[in-house]
């Protein structure tokens, strides 16, 4: 069901070469970016026609307009079952609690006495989120991209979910976006919901259309022809990452309890046939009792033959043996998940020794499951080894820092010397003279 890869024995090689050994999935965004071009160009210069079109080609509904009007977005909230409303204001709570103390304040430094830099912080004007609709619907993915943008302050918030095909005879519900995605946006006060998905929802934020203004930030999951949108845009909008298919590793040790670390690893692979599960451990016995829980607790779930075999059978999962923990650190390093769980004896001191993951859970009770809905962190995480230099979505992600150079005459002149040097041997005399023409082409010290 799932393969091994055996490390064990050998000096593991550095850098790209020991990322090369590892399982990963196959995506290749350039390729799709071709197939997303002339999608985000026809929504350049069609808008709502197009996204109309795209939404009977793509998603098999008939629409008369993109946007969700405000009564359906009422109406959801009005029905949703009261246990899930109960859990999703949870999740919601725990989100802001966390998100909220991310906020940074305007620092000023004083570097001589009458010059100061302080870098203040200003939210994005208008922001874009994505919220997935393919094989899952996912409201969690609608808390995670909106409370971060309201905490850092941006104004301007619209988001865009794929319609749906009616479910029933007379579901007026049909061509829009899930009800339980409407009903999250509407506990999150946000009224600007759009019927769209893929490549042209990004586009319609990137341009804008008869209906949607454009964004200057687009954030959230999504498949690959969103993240090649995102990529085909990047410069014009900023982004959040291109997300990839969806990704566990697991550093586990003796101690590490065989039906968790399974349970976690087939929890991962439902997402996707493309999502990875990766075990890393030292211990021979576990990756056999692991094994062995897997055929189990597989056959007694859902979404087996369509989503959760082919992700462990894929090349994207493995059991990856290695001769300690020292190695098991420097492969999960190099392999940089989305989500790594650390069950080792001491946990906590093993996590902090961790460079490279979107987000770590420590121990037995903290599942990827938890972080998914209500531990209060975000689930938007980079993916692809992207770890190794990027970050999951945050208050951060929604900020603009900006110094602000404030100089007295007597600051400038102590320091205009220089200056001129710098941008003489820089072969930029202009620079210079922009100094010499505020002290008489005098410059003090020289």
């Amino acid at each position: 069901m799932i393969s091994r890869i055996d490390l064990r024995g050998n000096a593991l090689p550095e850098g790209g070469a020991l990322r090369d050994l590892l399982p990963r999935a196959e995506f290749d965004v350039e390729a799709a970016l071709e197939k997303v071009r002339p999608i985000c160009e026809d929504v350049h210069h069609r808008g709502t026609a197009a996204l109309i079109e795209y939404a009977e080609k793509f998603d098999g509904v008939t629409l008369e307009r993109i946007r969700v009007p405000a009564e359906a977005l009422a109406e959801a909230l009005e029905k949703l079952d009261p246990q899930v409303k109960a859990a999703l204001e949870e999740s919601i709570r725990r989100a802001r609690t966390v998100h909220r103390a991310q906020r940074r304040s305007e620092h000023t430094t004083q570097v001589v006495p009458g010059g100061t830099v302080t870098e203040k912080w200003v939210p994005v004007e208008r922001v874009g989120l994505y919220a997935p609709g393919g094989r899952s619907v996912y409201p969690s993915s609608v808390v995670m991209n909106v409370v971060p943008a309201q905490e850092a302050g941006v104004e301007s918030i619209a988001l865009a979910s794929p319609p749906q095909k009616p479910r029933f005879e007379g579901d007026t519900a049909g061509g829009l976006p899930h009800p339980t995605i409407l009903a999250a946006c509407a506990l999150l006060g946000v009224d600007e919901v759009y019927a769209a998905g893929g490549a042209q929802a990004v586009a319609m934020f990137a341009y804008g259309t008869e209906e949607c203004a454009p964004a200057n930030m687009v954030t959230g999951p999504g498949n690959i022809w969103v993240a090649a949108a995102k990529r085909y845009f990047t410069g014009r909008i900023g982004i959040d990452t291109e997300a990839g298919p969806t990704e566990i590793a697991v550093l586990a040790d003796e101690t590490a309890d065989p039906a968790h670390v399974a349970a976690d690893l087939i929890s991962q692979a439902e997402h996707d046939p493309m999502a990875a599960a990766v075990l890393v451990t030292d211990c021979a016995a576990l990756a056999d009792a692991v094994e062995r829980e897997l055929e189990p607790q597989v056959a007694a779930t859902k979404h087996v033959e369509d989503r959760i075999k082919p992700a462990l059978a894929g090349r994207q999962s493995a059991i990856v043996l290695v001769d300690g923990l020292e190695q098991g650190l420097k492969v999960v390093d190099a392999y940089g998940a989305e989500h790594l769980e650390i069950q080792t004896a001491d946990a906590a001191a093993v996590a902090g020794r961790v460079r490279n993951a979107g987000a770590i859970f420590v121990g037995p009770w903290s599942p990827v499951s938890l972080g998914d809905y209500c531990a209060g962190s975000n689930h938007v995480l980079p993916t692809g080894g992207c770890a190794c230099h990027s970050s999951g979505l945050s208050v951060q992600s929604f900020l603009k820092g900006i110094h602000i150079v404030d100089y007295s005459r007597d600051a400038l002149a102590e320091v205009a010397h220089h200056v001129v040097t710098l941008a003489e041997a820089e072969d930029l005399p202009a620079h210079g003279a922009a100094l010499k023409a505020r002290f008489g082409w005098k410059v003090p010290g020289q």
